[in-house]
């Protein structure tokens, strides 16, 4: 990918990589928001938490049921967010550099999508 460096308010591509081994990490495009998909996951733990108790106490499987839709629906929620912040950073950052990383880009989300589909 090609760093953009035309405006010092772009991130650079280089951020849109995946993580490399080590302890220097990137700011993802997702790092404003991180405080919001942290307090979603944190009530998905706990919506979690609340479907292994009803569980233990033998609810009626109707409403176990309901409550495990509800989560994977919160789930794909904070997945949407999470991709059309990746969309909207990295996938515009590369298509900016090059038609060459645009195209890259690209076909690494629509294999996200095709392996997130396959649920």
């Amino acid at each position: 990918m090609t760093t953009i460096t035309d405006r010092p308010d772009r991130l650079q591509a280089s951020e849109c990589r995946p993580p490399r081994t080590g302890p220097s990490r990137p700011q993802r495009g997702y790092a404003s928001g991180k405080e919001d998909y942290l307090r979603r996951l944190r009530k998905i733990e706990g919506q979690v938490r609340g479907l292994q108790k009803m569980i233990e106490a033998d609810t009626w499987c109707p409403d176990v049921v309901i409550q495990v839709g509800s989560v994977t629906r919160a789930l794909q929620e904070v997945a949407v967010g999470l991709l059309n912040e990746h969309l909207r950073h990295c996938v515009l950052t590369a298509a900016r550099g090059s038609q060459h990383d645009g195209a890259a880009s690209i076909d690494e989300v629509a294999g996200v999508i095709r392996q997130i589909v396959r649920l």
